[in-house]
């Protein structure tokens, strides 16, 4: 730790000899976007938009945040509440495999796995004349949320702006050049949608009309308008074909995008997408300085909260992906700061007050099926989207999550009754429709207590604003997720510890007897890890809101025997309740470091023991692997209060 405090102090007098003018918050680049992962991303919580930044084929890849497959639904199996005593029984025998093929006939879901969020499609236009392009220039300016592409052919410098405005609710396009009557367009839609709708207004406005896909039997019922208004100066437009719009000779054009869906809620589709895209419309056409400005701060009131310096060197004046692929030699503070912004950006430009969750992929999605459908899977990635809200100043933008954690406790009652239980549980993944099941099968969904993480959500947020009115509001959901476990757990044969079964350890193999076969268990240590949390913050909880004795009572003497944290024969903390880790076992998941990090049951000074035995854990797992299981190693290094690690 003392490494990093010096090195940040020697980079802040190293970087104000290297330049006066510092480079900003800022990622830039030299040439346009060749694929969809090198477009630059904006957001407005509702709408995003990726800008590929090509001269002559300018590509703008649009979302909406409700557009997902599939109609309202939820996903529960009736069989698993008459199937639950064999299934642990079998357990408890040794008998894991033949638990888990039963697990996947009476606990997944026999209907839908989950539906996926999807795309809007792209607004492409094509320019000639300018092939010859040189000095080339695009950035996406992270204090403005906005992007800028220039060059210049023949002497004339084209400039393009473009921004989802946070007050228009509009993704706005600026097309300038520095002589008069140098633009010239073609505009048209592309989408991925079989049955699409493409058309031009009798006001000259591009439409596109479609509908969210079937899905696994699931009838997709989401409708959507996207309507692209263009307004110029100087120059003409006409129509060219039932699709097509040119624009020639203009001095500046300005391209105004709106997108309405039918969703209203998660039970509720009966919207108006074409009135709804005509709304936002409305703010179209006001003086396009003034509708910067006030996106421009709208977004600053957020980002301009934190600020973080670790000074510059001469790293930081090359562009982005230069700086990223030489990080790994080459000294680059500024990229880490950089970097940090970059996620507060995102969060800011997914998940606005009112709006949606981020899912796994943001908002930002080009696909009709995006990897894991874009949904929200909960042993991990929905939460950690999340981490930075509350302790980056960014709270408001906490709130689309903790709402989709009071729809799943409402949808998710059904899921604790289809095993007999009160109270809500759901599953490891969810999605806009709120499903609760376990789906993907028994090798992946056999885990009922993503209700505990959630709800360590919940109790953060009154942590961080000691809000009583507002726990008062969400206690009921954290008693609720609590009644579920006093009903659910049981007590296992060896010890007579509470464990829950049946569970697994996202979404690893135990090795057992030298071979890795099953993942259903019982009493897994995430799972400990995460009941025990629920009880203790739900006590505390109780206690402010005037909840009954025998309630908090029931919680005391449950978490008293919930099985506790183990240390293994090679002194590692055990991921299950047997010593069964393995030594060489390298997977992305290390969920049963939870206790440590997000949780706070694992700490140097209170149980020094479960410290190192976190620690040898963690070595043992490497640091190479996906990049969202090394944001989760770094901050387990720095609950494990080493900083030599954090930088290696």
């Amino acid at each position: 730790m003392r490494n990093i405090i010096l090195m940040g102090v020697i980079v802040l007098c190293s970087g104000k000899l290297v330049a006066e003018n510092s480079p900003g918050m800022k990622l830039w680049y030299d040439k346009p976007a060749e694929r969809w992962v090198e477009a630059l991303p904006l957001g407005n919580g509702r709408l995003g938009a990726m800008v590929y930044g090509d001269p002559l084929k300018e590509e703008f890849q649009l979302n909406e945040e409700t557009i997902w497959g599939g109609s309202p639904h939820n996903n529960t199996n009736p069989k698993a509440k008459d199937a639950l005593p064999e299934i642990r029984r079998l357990i408890f025998a040794g008998e894991n495999m033949r638990a888990q093929e039963l697990c996947g006939e009476a606990i997944c879901s026999p209907e839908a796995k989950g539906m996926p969020y999807q795309t809007v499609g792209s607004l492409h236009l094509d320019f000639q004349g300018l092939e010859n392009y040189r000095d080339y220039y695009r950035e996406l300016d992270l204090e403005t949320a906005v992007t800028t592409t220039r060059f210049t052919v023949d002497g004339v410098t084209y400039t393009r702006e473009a921004f989802t405005s946070f007050t228009d609710d509009l993704f706005i396009v600026r097309l300038t050049a520095s002589d008069k009557n140098k633009i010239s367009f073609t505009a048209r839609y592309t989408t991925p949608y079989k049955e699409a709708e493409r058309s031009v207004t009798s006001k000259g406005e591009l439409r596109l009309d479609a509908r969210g896909t079937d899905h696994e039997g699931i009838e997709g019922k989401v409708r959507f308008t996207t309507l692209t208004r263009i307004e110029r100066k100087g120059g003409k437009m006409e129509v060219l074909s039932d699709s097509t719009v040119q624009v020639t000779g203009a001095s500046s054009v300005t391209l105004y995008v709106s997108t309405g869906t039918n969703f209203i809620n998660y039970k509720d589709i009966s919207g108006n997408p074409e009135e709804k895209a005509y709304s936002y419309l409305k703010s179209a056409g006001t003086n396009y300085p003034r509708a910067k400005a006030a996106h421009t701060a709208f977004y600053k009131n957020y980002f301009d909260r934190v600020s973080f310096d670790l000074g510059v060197n001469e790293q930081a004046f090359k562009p982005t992906d230069v700086r990223v692929e030489e990080f790994g030699s080459t000294f680059d503070p500024h990229l880490s700061a950089l970097y940090f912004q970059f996620g507060r950006y995102l969060l800011i430009c997914c998940s606005q007050p009112g709006g949606q969750a981020a899912n796994l992929q943001g908002i930002w999605n080009y696909q009709l099926k995006a990897p894991w459908d874009g949904k929200y899977t909960t042993d991990i990635n929905v939460e950690m989207n999340y981490w930075p809200a509350e302790v980056t100043n960014l709270a408001e933008l906490h709130e689309p999550f903790l709402r989709l954690v009071r729809e799943c406790a409402e949808q998710g009652r059904e899921s604790a009754a289809m095993y007999g239980c009160r109270g809500w549980t759901l599953h490891h993944n969810t999605d806009i429709w709120r499903s609760t099941g376990s789906v993907d099968g028994p090798a992946y969904g056999i885990w009922p207590t993503a209700n505990a993480w959630f709800c360590q959500h919940l109790w953060d947020r009154f942590l961080f604003s000691g809000d009583q009115e507002y726990l008062q509001e969400v206690y009921p959901i954290l008693k609720g997720a609590c009644e579920f476990f006093l009903d659910f757990l049981i007590r296992e044969p060896e010890n007579s510890w509470l464990v829950v079964s049946p569970s697994y350890s996202p979404e690893n193999k135990p090795s057992v007897n030298g071979e890795r076969t099953f993942v259903v268990v019982a009493g897994a240590t995430m799972d400990n890890q995460m009941v025990s949390d629920l009880f203790r913050n739900t006590l505390e909880a109780a206690g402010r809101v005037g909840e009954s004795t025998l309630f908090m009572d029931n919680l005391r003497t449950v978490v008293n025997n919930l099985a506790p944290m183990q240390v293994g024969r090679w002194g590692q903390l055990q991921e299950w309740m047997e010593d069964w880790d393995n030594p060489n076992d390298r997977h992305r998941h290390i969920s049963h470091l939870w206790g440590l990090y997000p949780g706070r049951q694992i700490t140097r000074y209170d149980t020094p023991v479960l410290f190192e035995a976190a620690r040898k854990s963690l070595v043992s797992r490497g640091d190479h692997s996906t990049s969202w299981s090394m944001g989760w190693k770094v901050c387990f290094w720095a609950r494990l209060l080493d900083g030599t690690m954090l930088i290696n």
